[in-house]
């Protein structure tokens, strides 16, 4: 028994936590020095993750050919993904009437005239595909498709990519032995550089994020769930260790392999899986889209700028296209936040500045956008009837 409990690594983390809890209010000069500990972490997965990506996309895409109504499979994915992305958008924007700010206190320039033209939303559609991520799903899927479409050539091709999987995977576990370092160093920066003191209006945007995030997983995922007959508290504790690692280390894509093996242990197809979780990843991201309106309502209120509703609908569909540039990795929500900004040329750019002070702070949009790509896996496996429901049940009740 005490051996299980020294090589649990819920444990580990946990014990990490606290050490740096600890760390950041003795020696906070200390602390913040520690936090090379998590960004050399994140840039490691980071480096893994293009060749990981286009591998499970490429094997998931190959399988999915050779299965029957594959392109009604495609159509749940894109269609289950697009209403996510614009309920998590909408949701972000109705923060807007949450922000109630001196505009003194932070004065900002004030705004230009929104331009919104075809030539813009080209500019921001071909944008988009400049993300390396991007690229590599775009690749992988084409890939997959021919590999998929191909006979004898094409199965050695596939057998070679599920054994390229399993090599990256190990690699990748290896690296996740040090992820309670990690955390470590993600927590120990944290409290010794903000403490209990912060900017009040910067308080209250983290303080609405959490809000927003709690609202989409309470309500509309939790709905989601309900819908295809389970509890999400139930997926919640299913996965806890996966979400606990993303909330401490800050990085989505170390949880993986572990959420890849535990939905196939649900029942769940496994190619399904491999489809579906990895291009959840780059397109189902709902926590980085409710950031994205949310920080864009807050900087609009101060520089002072009243959004009209042709505005907010530009802004919409604006923040569509542009999200399609995010990725789970570790701070790209906040370039896609200066790439909207950007485009729209309604907001001040060098406002953004103030939300690098709470950046390391997001916690709540990495795992809204990792539970939200779980519930994705099991709802979209359950409408299409690629997933054991007896196995799904067992293991969820355990």
């Amino acid at each position: 028994m005490s051996s299980k409990l020294l090589n649990n690594g819920t444990l580990h983390i946990l014990l990490a936590i606290i050490g740096g809890f600890l760390l950041g209010l003795v020696r906070p000069e200390l602390a913040v020095s520690m936090r090379p500990l998590s960004d050399y972490f994140i840039k490691v997965v980071g480096l893994l993750m293009p060749f990981i990506m286009f591998v499970l996309v490429c094997s998931g895409v190959a399988g999915i050919q050779r299965q029957e109504k594959r392109s009604r499979l495609v159509g749940k994915i894109v269609i289950y993904f697009q209403v996510m992305s614009i309920i998590s958008l909408l949701l972000g924007m109705t923060t807007l009437f949450f922000f109630e700010v001196d505009q003194d206190a932070v004065p900002l320039v004030h705004h230009v005239a929104v331009n919104i033209s075809m030539a813009t939303l080209w500019t921001t559609i071909s944008g988009a595909f400049h993300n390396l991520l991007l690229q590599i799903m775009v690749v992988a899927l084409v890939c997959g498709v021919l590999i998929g479409r191909s006979e004898g050539v094409g199965q050695r091709l596939h057998r070679r990519l599920e054994q390229a999987r399993i090599l990256l995977f190990r690699v990748l576990h290896g690296v996740l032995k040090f992820a309670p370092v990690a955390a470590f160093g993600a927590m120990a920066f944290t409290v010794g550089k903000y403490g209990m003191v912060s900017v009040m209006p910067l308080i209250k945007f983290v303080a609405v994020i959490y809000l927003a995030c709690a609202v989409f997983i309470v309500v509309v995922l939790a709905g989601v769930a309900r819908l295809v007959g389970e509890k999400l508290l139930s997926i919640v504790m299913y996965v806890r260790e996966e979400l606990l690692l993303v909330a401490f280390t800050g990085s989505s894509v170390a949880a993986i392999p572990g959420l890849v093996g535990k939905l196939e242990q649900l029942g769940c197809d496994r190619k399904l899986v491999h489809l579906i979780l990895t291009t959840g990843y780059t397109f189902n991201l709902s926590g980085s889209s409710i950031y994205l309106t949310t920080a864009i309502m807050f900087m609009a209120h101060l520089s002072g700028v009243d959004l009209t509703g042709l505005q907010l609908a530009s802004l919409l569909l604006v923040c569509m296209l542009t999200s399609l540039g995010s990725t789970s990795v570790a701070g790209s929500a906040f370039f896609t936040l200066i790439a909207t900004l950007t485009v729209l040329q309604v907001i001040p750019l060098e406002g953004v500045g103030l939300l690098l002070g709470v950046e390391r702070l997001m916690k709540c949009r990495s795992l809204t956008n990792v539970l939200g790509n779980c519930v994705a896996c099991i709802a979209i496996c359950r409408w299409h009837g690629a997933v054991d429901r007896v196995v799904l049940r067992q293991e969820l009740a355990r």
